[in-house]
């Protein structure tokens, strides 16, 4: 996207050094990275960044502001999990968008999907900073977004996460947090903000209050900052020691209410340039029939998991009519290939991660996550056994 800082990085790029930036990327992080990490950062101008910023503020606003789809979200909160004391707005929001080539020869962002559910807050930051110091890039190249820097977006974060709390009383809360892929991300929570990660097997609960045990003492939670999905508290049978539906003596950073309200079900609620054609599978009369630019995505699952390309009649038959709600056909998004590497071009999607404290009127654009890709899906998980492939981060210049 910026050819001479490409061709620079190109060309000095050698499998020793990539050797190198993953060792240190382990060191740094406390733990081995289970995900396939790309070898090189991806470079924007900033302007295009700051677009994508700007278009996934406005299509937040949208939802936020219109009553009517307040209302129509309410029947996407499971009520088992209907968490009581919702906020007013998301904390954590993340909009990806896909670049695509438009009838002019420009590239503009399309929308892929957004959620309102926390990403790789810390590991970015830390992945961005290991690009840096492991293969020498230019001191000013930007990464984070709104003017920040690091100290002031950790302040940002840690203001988020903790809302004045104690660190001690203060949780990063997932389902067996050792085994999941973005143990990195915890480890390096905690050494941004203080907190411990807490698997949610290990919570006691007495009254209306939860408890977890550190250093052989009760210590009580006062604060969730969650980064369990419903999904596989589901998929797994977990039962957590508390209801979801009970008011506890506890706040959210983050309340699990807006996981399902600003999802892919969302976009076809959506109005602007930058939203593909969708609809909800059981509001439509007959699927398209060029199928070959249509996806078919089940509402609440992540990493990709479920999705169609291109879906035939029996993939739809195969959905029960009283679960067709839950599914959505979307036009499918045209990647256009802009990373070159020694590989050949490679695709890029690019998150753009916000925060938005009680205390500001919009979300704050934070920190770019990217994932590049030449397979049919852009996931860390749908380009294996390729290189110059896999989670990344996003630099600019002016």
């Amino acid at each position: 996207m910026v050819p001479q800082l490409r061709r620079a990085f190109n060309q000095s790029f050698t499998a020793e050094k990539y050797r190198s930036f993953l060792s240190a990327l382990d060191r740094r992080c406390g733990t081995p990275v289970k995900f396939r990490v790309a070898e090189t950062p991806c470079f924007f101008p900033k302007a295009l960044l700051e677009q994508m910023a700007d278009d996934g503020r406005e299509l937040v606003n949208q939802l936020l502001e219109s009553p009517e789809y307040r209302k129509k979200s309410e029947k996407t909160i499971p009520p088992e999990y209907n968490v009581p004391n919702e906020s007013e707005r998301p904390m954590f929001l993340q909009v990806d968008f896909g670049l695509t080539r438009n009838a002019q020869g420009g590239i503009e962002p399309k929308l892929v999907e957004l959620q309102a559910f926390p990403s790789l807050y810390a590991y970015q930051p830390a992945l961005t900073q290991q690009y840096s110091e492991s293969y020498g890039l230019d001191s000013r190249l930007g990464t984070f977004l709104s003017g920040l820097d690091f100290d002031n977006y950790r302040q940002v974060l840690c203001r988020a996460i903790l809302g004045g709390h104690s660190p001690e009383n203060v949780i990063l809360m997932e389902i067996d947090p050792v085994e999941q892929k973005t143990l990195p991300d915890f480890l390096l929570t905690k050494e941004l903000c203080g907190i411990e990660t807490v698997n949610v097997r290990d919570l006691k609960k007495n009254g209306k209050k939860l408890y977890y045990e550190h250093q052989s003492k009760q210590v009580q939670v006062e604060r969730i900052y969650n980064r369990m999905i419903v999904d596989e508290i589901m998929r797994k049978g977990v039962k957590p020691p508390f209801d979801f539906r009970e008011e506890l003596d506890l706040e959210w950073a983050g309340h699990p209410n807006w996981y399902f309200r600003i999802s892919k079900f969302s976009i076809p609620f959506l109005k602007h340039e930058c939203v593909p054609r969708t609809w909800f599978l059981d509001e439509l009369d007959a699927v398209p029939d060029d199928r070959e630019n249509y996806l078919l995505k089940p509402l609440y699952s992540f990493a990709g998991v479920g999705i169609k390309f291109a879906p035939t009649d029996t993939d739809i038959a195969r959905i029960p009519a009283e679960r067709r709600h839950e599914y959505i056909i979307q036009e499918r998004i045209a990647f256009e290939p802009v990373i070159e590497t020694p590989h050949g071009l490679t695709q890029a999607e690019i998150r753009i991660m916000y925060i938005w404290l009680d205390s500001d009127p919009k979300p704050t654009p934070v920190l770019t996550l990217v994932r590049m890709g030449r397979g049919k899906m852009m996931g860390v998980d749908h380009n294996r056994n390729l290189e110059w492939v896999g989670g990344s981060a996003g630099m600019w210049v002016e």
